[in-house]
């Protein structure tokens, strides 16, 4: 068996659940954050280090292995585990999210969840709309590599190709993730082919990782609910919940109810790209065992650390003379060993280590949090 889920405990308080997530590769204690390897890296952390942070799991990125070194690199070098030196649980995503992420959002400058300088915009994409650097057909999508300019086709069989070779342990179907401001004309011809292509995946797989089907629909209910009907049904190893996903917390949590419902509640639910720490408590409440997000490493690399109080941004000056840890409360290796005030240093020097410090306690600190909810959850105080 690819992998074995076992719930151990649900909340009677909200959706929350605890649970063990079994791969050939380790465990997971679920709910669970998942940081983000997207070259087969946490940016600036060794892999011992990433573990050290308290990283279950990690996820790796389709499309960038793909370009780079290649997957047949990877998998000649004996798998994605061997070659990154990560003996615990991997996903890879399927690339669905650079359909989004090189066309319409790189075209519009936006990301899932749009930012109030759209003015109130509601809808900019319609039926027929294609982005400018990506192409999307019936049968997968044409790129423009970024690292040489040649063209790259990636379409289901593709996709399952690329991450067969990888030999992550659990792996996700193609799909396009779907931008904010789309009418609801380009949601439906999308949704359309991401399930013809979950189709493909799910018949083509020729391997015993765990595949998990993506759900789609935007913030249309009708249609994130027809797409977990139809993701449902044929029989993926666990789900996960994509696509644009509303402009408010309110919005994400009332999405997510409209899907869970029609999932089968035995299997592992992944929501792709949400994990802000101030989202993490309330998509747990909603039902999601695990989630990957790029906040506490994007963040770390830029001068900002997460802390009991808040946020931290240590590239000010005031910072140089302060000889506190970064968290009185955190008792990861950097708070007991550097002060506020040598990362502030670093990072005005222009040093790498400050992203790498920061990058390890965002990561612990995050890791951490996640871990008080599940004795939250455990003590049926959520």
């Amino acid at each position: 068996m690819a992998i074995k889920f076992t719930i151990t405990k649900k909340s009677k308080k909200s959706g929350a659940r605890l649970g063990i997530l079994k791969t050939p590769n380790g465990i997971v204690e679920t709910p669970s954050l998942v940081p983000v390897a997207t070259q087969a890296v946490v940016k600036t952390l060794t892999s011992e280090e990433a573990a050290a942070a308290k990283c279950q799991a990690l996820i790796a990125n389709t499309f960038h292995l793909h370009l780079k070194p290649g997957e047949k690199i990877v998998k000649a070098a004996g798998g994605l585990h061997k070659f990154m030196n990560w003996p615990r649980p991997l996903m890879t995503d399927s690339g669905g999210f650079q359909v989004f992420s090189l066309g319409f959002g790189r075209d519009l400058g936006v990301g899932k969840i749009p930012s109030a300088s759209f003015g109130g915009r509601k809808t900019v994409i319609d039926k027929n709309a294609q982005p400018q650097k990506v192409k999307i057909t019936d049968g997968g999508a044409y790129f423009k590599s970024p690292v040489d300019g040649r063209e790259l086709f990636i379409g289901p069989r593709e996709s399952m190709k690329i991450q067969e070779a990888l030999g992550a342990d659990i792996i996700f179907a193609f799909d396009e993730c779907t931008p904010p401001l789309a009418a609801k004309s380009y949601i439906e011809r999308s949704l359309e082919r991401t399930h013809r292509w979950a189709k493909i995946c799910a018949d083509s797989r020729k391997t015993g990782q765990a595949l998990f089907g993506i759900v789609q629909g935007s913030n249309f209910r009708d249609l994130r609910e027809k797409s977990a009907q139809f993701i449902n049904s044929l029989n993926f190893d666990g789900f996960g919940i994509g696509g644009d996903l509303g402009e408010s917390k309110a919005d994400t949590k009332k999405i997510i109810s409209w899907i869970l419902p029609h999932l089968d509640e035995s299997k592992p639910r992944h929501l792709l790209g949400i994990g802000k720490i101030e989202d993490i408590e309330n998509i747990v409440k909603s039902g999601i065992d695990t989630f990957d997000c790029t906040v506490p490493t994007h963040y770390g690399r830029r001068g900002i650390a997460f802390v009991s109080g808040g946020k931290l941004d240590l590239r000010k000056s005031v910072f140089l003379k302060d000889k506190r840890p970064l968290d009185l409360k955190c008792d990861c290796a950097v708070c007991a060993d550097y002060s506020r005030g040598y990362i502030a240093h670093l990072l005005k020097a222009g040093e790498i280590t400050a992203m790498r410090l920061l990058t390890f306690h965002n990561l612990y600190f995050f890791n951490s949090y996640v871990e008080k909810i599940r004795e939250k959850i455990k003590s049926g105080k959520i």
